[in-house]
């Protein structure tokens, strides 16, 4: 692993414990052991590491659900299920919370974050379709399923973080996941 990449996951596991607020380049470099002027040179800016920690989560998230692929003997919502489960552990709302900001920023057109546009939807739809396919659903179906239970699946997070209404978020979840 490189330098940029063990910054990268020392960040990841301080804002996933600490959350992150509104620390500055400088304090977070100062808990991570390291210089702001490290941070800036592998980050580019504060908001730069912001988006390689998103884009990190992500990723993390897609391998998950990739290994998930790995089980074909595992119904599509028994994966949808674990998934899911995964993605609304209260460990997990820090990391959410910083997704949606930076995605409203992106969305916004800011600078520093529109990077994060890239791959936001369609990164997810090559494994979310594959999944879908595996009951024999074609393609062109399964993919515009993929993109809907991807909207649902945010709509939902953003819901669970607004309200704290876990059982309710939960509750709609399983419906979705009902209809598939």
């Amino acid at each position: 692993m490189s330098a940029r990449d063990d910054l990268l996951d020392a960040a990841l596991e301080h804002v996933t414990e600490h959350g992150l607020g509104e620390v500055s380049l400088r304090a977070l470099a100062a808990a991570l052991g390291t210089s702001h002027r490290m941070l800036i040179y592998h980050f580019g800016s504060r908001e730069g590491l912001l988006v390689a920690l998103v884009q990190a989560v992500e990723q993390r998230q897609r391998d998950l659900l990739t290994s998930m692929l790995a089980d074909p003997h595992a119904s599509l919502a028994e994966q949808s299920r674990r998934f899911w489960a995964q993605l609304t552990d209260p460990r997990m709302w820090p990391s959410a919370r910083l997704f949606f900001e930076l995605y409203g920023q992106a969305l916004q057109g800011r600078p520093h974050v529109t990077a994060l546009l890239d791959g936001v939807v369609d990164d997810w739809l090559d494994p979310l379709t594959e999944l879908g396919m595996r009951d024999g659903t074609p393609r062109e179906l399964a993919r515009a399923r993929a993109r809907l239970r991807l909207a649902v699946a945010r709509g939902l997070l953003l819901d669970l973080l607004a309200t704290g209404d876990v059982e309710g978020v939960q509750a709609a979840a399983e419906l979705h996941l009902q209809t598939l």
